[in-house]
């Protein structure tokens, strides 16, 4: 009977959990519209002014008055890895996907001699990393109090950086994020900061004449494309993040289920065992009667 009552409080356990995983994949599929609409809606800026800024960078890629955020430093002795992962886990592979394009990077730098810096962004990127890079961890953004990610975020982060390169500290820097596509797939990415870098829109045979020049405008514009690449990166992080714990809740749910139908099929036989040697044992002592 011990064994029987063991059984029914588990089965009681694994119900409470499916409850809880299932309140919580209903919790990701409602924040996970608001965030993928958030990413959506960010795309087509980001598209457009890397299409204005790779077409300035045409005009001013062989100036030497470009700004040292186009050019660079001349050097790729230190790299600044900036890596973007969530605050809280339960999301199955998500942020150790990003952690792993991450460190594979960071290790293929160290192996050619480069130093590797390592700026986090959320608590889940920092625990994982600081395993066996803690070395090279320089600072962290916590983002846990944060309800609502907003540009302000992804500017502060921004300046940090900037201030960061202006003082020297690094030559390249490097985002890492996940991409969404949708709630089964995202993609871990790296994303250039500095140097900057632009990805051809097509427009080549497009010429403009801009007033004042590109590298003025560049100068101007430069700063505040990082602070949006970051911001577009923590966008497709949140969506990606949703998504993938919406789908590890679900499967949670589902092992629940079957793990609860296992266990009762094995309540089940033992109460009709034990009833069995009850009987068995009525019936013996009725005979030696």
């Amino acid at each position: 009977m011990a064994n029987l009552k063991v059984l029914k409080l588990r089965i009681a356990s694994v119900k409470s959990t499916r409850k809880i995983t299932k309140a919580m994949q209903m919790v990701s599929a409602a924040k996970l519209r608001r965030a993928q609409d958030a990413a959506e809606a960010a795309r087509p800026y980001a598209e457009r002014m890397n299409a204005v800024l790779s077409n300035l960078a045409r005009g001013a890629a062989n100036s030497a008055s470009a700004p040292r955020l186009f050019q660079g430093t001349g050097n790729d002795k230190v790299h600044l890895l900036i890596v973007a992962t969530a605050e809280r886990g339960l999301c199955g592979g998500f942020n150790s996907s990003i952690v792993k394009l991450a460190r594979m990077h960071a290790k293929k730098l160290i192996a050619d001699g480069k130093t590797v810096k390592i700026l986090t962004v959320g608590k889940k990127g920092r625990e994982q990393l600081r395993r066996d890079m803690g070395s090279n961890l320089i600072g962290h953004v916590d983002l846990s109090a944060v309800k609502k990610l907003g540009y302000v975020n992804a500017q502060d982060i921004a300046r940090d950086v900037l201030a960061r390169f202006d003082g020297g500290e690094f030559d390249v820097a490097t985002l890492f994020f996940n991409k969404f596509q949708s709630v089964i797939s995202q993609v871990p990415t790296a994303r250039q900061l500095i140097p900057a870098q632009f990805e051809d829109t097509g427009e080549a045979g497009t010429l403009y004449e801009y007033e004042p020049e590109e590298e003025a405008i560049l100068a101007d514009l430069l700063p505040r494309s990082i602070a949006t690449q970051i911001f577009t990166g923590l966008l497709e992080n949140g969506a990606s993040e949703q998504g993938a714990r919406m789908s590890a809740m679900d499967n949670a749910t589902r092992n629940a289920g079957d793990m609860i139908d296992k266990l009762t099929i094995q309540f089940n036989r033992s109460r009709q065992a034990a009833i069995t040697n009850e009987l068995i044992e009525i019936i013996s002592g009725a005979e030696a009667l």
